[in-house]
């Protein structure tokens, strides 16, 4: 049997990653581990371990017993809450990972799956389907903290053969837990405040185009890239993703097909400069060429889906 260990299962992503996990290998195939007990029952299937992963102590000691064939490190601080806290975002996202890239080094994990972002991108990278090597130019501190971590995760498969595999993950939408304090979440929110008080104000402009993708693609494109035979992994930097891209005017219009009278209002605030230094669209097509990369979910079907989900789950809240 595989033996997984998810690091940061109790945020947005790790969640998702876990149940997927769960349902495709059964809960005793993946170990889970945060700073903080997972508030989903389901992911306590698995064997919890509490763990701040800028610990290299207790991370050391986790993964030489473990001796983990694969490694999902998931545990960051996001762009919007990391320009609250730059140092601490710095600190989490950039110790977190030499942590683990060590252990891999030296022989207690098999391979490493580490997460970066658009958010790499910045002012000077163009501006419409951007290209795996486009030039990188972050702006916030959760955005130079991947671009670091990008050539750390090369170094360490040069100097050492580490297998480390990374995604640049456009937003992610989902609906099985809140968002994390990223600059697209007003996309996960806003099918919630579509449900429960028919209106929403965003805190982005109307015509402000982003990078999306819907939660399952996200963890079946994860899967299948730590699935892919390490030869075919030709980008040790990450892998561009993409799946569609929208502005929050679309979105609205996407919902009011099926409720009329949602209001949606702007009020942009200070992420909307973050959000105006992102690119509007990704081209995938290393992704797609070396590991058979496809997006299935487009925008019409995940409204759909997330209506029905945040339906469902305010007519369970409800006394």
């Amino acid at each position: 049997m595989v033996r997984r260990l998810v690091i940061g299962a109790a945020g947005q992503l790790g969640i998702e990653l876990v149940l997927r996990m769960q349902s495709e290998f059964g809960p005793a195939s993946v170990d889970i581990s945060d700073i903080r007990v997972p508030d989903n029952q389901a992911v306590m299937q698995s064997k919890f371990l509490h763990l701040d992963a800028t610990d290299e102590g207790a991370m050391s000691k986790i993964l030489e017993e473990g001796q983990y064939d694969e490694v999902y490190h998931l545990a960051a601080m996001l762009s919007a809450t990391g320009e609250k806290k730059p140092l601490a975002a710095w600190d989490l996202n950039m110790q977190s990972l030499l942590n683990i890239l060590e252990a891999a080094k030296e022989g207690w994990v098999k391979r490493v799956f580490w997460p970066s972002s658009i958010a790499v991108f910045g002012p000077r990278t163009p501006k419409n389907r951007v290209a795996q090597d486009a030039p990188l130019d972050p702006t916030t501190v959760y955005g130079i903290s991947k671009q670091a971590g990008e050539y750390w995760c090369r170094y360490y498969h040069e100097k050492y053969g580490v297998d480390v595999r990374s995604i640049r993950y456009p937003g992610l939408i989902g609906h099985r837990s809140a968002p994390g304090g990223g600059t697209t979440d007003y996309a996960v929110e806003i099918y919630d405040y579509a449900v429960r008080e028919a209106a929403y104000t965003c805190f982005l402009k109307a015509d402000q185009a982003l990078p999306m993708m819907y939660m399952d693609d996200a963890v079946r494109g994860t899967l299948e890239l730590m699935r892919a035979p390490k030869d075919q992994i030709r980008v040790r930097t990450s892998y561009n993703l993409g799946a569609m891209s929208f502005t929050p005017s679309e979105i609205g219009e996407c919902i009011r097909q099926q409720k009329p009278e949602f209001r949606l209002d702007y009020s942009p605030d200070q992420r909307q400069d973050i959000a105006e230094s992102w690119p509007c669209s990704i081209d995938d097509s290393a992704a797609k060429e070396d590991w058979g990369w496809q997006a299935e979910i487009m925008i019409e079907d995940m409204t759909n889906i997330m209506l029905d989900a945040m339906s469902t789950t305010n007519e369970t809240l409800e006394p």
